[in-house]
């Protein structure tokens, strides 16, 4: 092995085992299981809140702490989808499909067993693919230029519409409104001002904190209380024999490789995540079955595959960003805007200026996941008990400490304005059944995409072809293209829309 690889590696161990970086470790793991157990609280929303958060923190040590919330919601939505049939984050519902009815046979323990054991191998693999393959990746990207970096981003784009819920057409709108609104603010390049209507606060652009919590984390919180609220049911099962049989292990163990492959290159691809994943791994198990018809009766190949493909696939979606500079899902996007916030731009020069960041961040995905299995096996009894919490007083302390986060940030009234305005755009989303997630993808990359887009052309005079005449921004272009042909075929579209529905 390298062993400048191991040297990395050491440093990154040394730069989150601060005991600073692993309070916030803890807390981002502590965090992310509380809101993947509470139905109705994602790691979207709650990364969304948590934003203003970051300010008084070092980049490494707010990083590490989002992370720790994103992959930490994996493992607790798994909690709850067993025991009490109510996935607290959107990645388990597939789970909940065989682990509840495992639970209801009396085998509520190994199912959380496999499911906890299976998402810390998985884990480990996704890191060990971020070690393996960022520096790699990160060099090819030193040969990128503008063109190069233009054409990423249309791909980036281009393929989230295909990984997006519902309907394309209304995603392609939701990428161009983001683009749209990514545009506000002063003209770089002229001194112009674009769309600020005359407020002095959009000079600089449209604020990234006031969008994300508004559409994210209000609305959410909207769209819970507007439903009944949730039944609790208490869980007549006894919580026993979490370690798994030597049976179950016999029988999970190909699912948990599989679901740990799936897992790790969807949550690459742009567009990809957690979700797809885990509906992808439940899929594949149920074709590869030699009874399929034992899925959605408590088979444990059900809760393998997808929690460990939700887990791999939370932990390689950090290659993109880390290394490219792009965020392949709404999440990674906030995690690029908590970069932005600590002044650092996302990218391949992240691993030559900062490999403290880069490594540091590997080091502590492998900490958080430890972190994740004692803190969730032993603790399981009080997270089920946190279903009790009522929800109507749970929801006013959220949006108070939003409120004082978003103020705090800029002693600016008009940032909280615009929080109340997304906040009602997003509500009108959420009613047209829009989702916003490519919005924040195209609000987060216009900006860099115009950027990109003017510097190419300065380069050719004007030449468009400077795309076409350049193998790497070609390549992506073209590849572009294809899924754009994909989406027109029938097949293609039928086969999209059933990897999101439950079976």
């Amino acid at each position: 092995m390298d062993l400048g690889f191991l040297n990395n590696l050491v440093d990154g161990f040394i730069a989150a085992g601060t005991l600073n970086n692993l309070l916030f470790c803890l807390i981002g793991c502590m965090l992310g299981t509380l809101i993947g157990v509470l139905p109705g609280i994602g790691p979207i929303p709650t990364i969304a809140m948590l934003l203003p958060a970051t300010y008084g923190l070092g980049p490494l040590t707010s990083l590490i702490m989002l992370a720790g919330i994103y992959y930490g919601a994996q493992y607790g939505g798994s909690t709850t989808s067993i025991l009490v049939n109510m996935p607290g984050e959107a990645s388990s519902v597939v789970t909940c499909i065989d682990g509840h009815q495992m639970a209801k046979k009396g085998r509520a323990g190994a199912a959380l067993g496999v499911a906890a054991l299976g998402s810390f191998f998985a884990g480990c693999v996704g890191t060990i693919f971020i070690a393996a393959f960022g520096p790699p990746l990160a060099a090819f990207a030193q040969k990128f230029s503008s063109p190069e970096y233009f054409a990423l981003m249309v791909l980036g784009l281009v393929t989230a519409v295909v990984m997006a819920h519902g309907s394309l057409v209304k995603a392609v709108v939701m990428i161009l409104i983001g683009l749209l609104f990514g545009l506000i603010g002063t003209d770089v390049n002229t001194g112009v001002q674009r769309y600020t209507f005359g407020v002095e606060e959009l000079w600089d652009g449209m604020d990234f904190l006031p969008m994300v919590i508004g559409m994210f984390g209000i609305v959410e919180i909207i769209k819970n209380l507007e439903g009944p609220e949730l039944a609790r049911q208490a869980m007549s099962t006894r919580v026993r024999d979490l370690w798994p049989s030597l049976q179950d292990f016999k029988d999970s163990w190909k699912s948990v490789v599989r679901g740990t492959g799936i897992g790790s290159i969807l949550g690459i691809v742009p567009g990809g995540g957690a979700v797809l994943a885990a509906f992808a791994a439940y899929t594949v198990e149920k074709k590869v079955a030699k009874d399929p018809s034992r899925f959605g009766k408590g088979a444990i190949e059900g809760v393998a595959g997808p929690e460990a493909a939700n887990n791999a696939a939370a932990q390689t979606s950090f290659i993109p960003l880390l290394t490219l500079g792009l965020p392949s899902n709404a999440i990674m996007a906030l995690m690029m805007g908590a970069m932005m916030i600590q002044g650092i731009a996302p990218g391949s020069a992240v691993m030559q200026t900062r490999p403290d960041l880069f490594w540091g961040m590997v080091a502590s995905m492998w900490i958080g996941n430890l972190m994740l299995v004692i803190i969730n096996l032993p603790m399981i009894g009080i997270w089920v008990k946190l279903l009790s919490m009522p929800y109507r007083l749970l929801y006013p302390a959220i949006i108070m400490f939003c409120m004082i986060g978003i103020y705090s940030t800029s002693s600016s009234f008009v940032q909280i304005v615009l929080t109340a305005v997304f906040t009602g755009f997003g509500y009108l989303l959420l009613r047209l059944d829009c989702e916003p997630a490519p919005l924040i993808l195209g609000f987060i990359l216009g900006p860099l995409m115009e950027e990109n887009l003017r510097r190419s052309m300065v380069l050719s005079r004007g030449d468009p072809m400077i795309f076409l005449s350049r193998p790497i921004s070609a390549s992506l272009l073209a590849m572009a293209l294809i899924v754009v042909l994909l989406i027109v075929l029938p097949q293609f579209r039928t086969t999209r829309e059933q990897a999101f529905v439950e079976d």
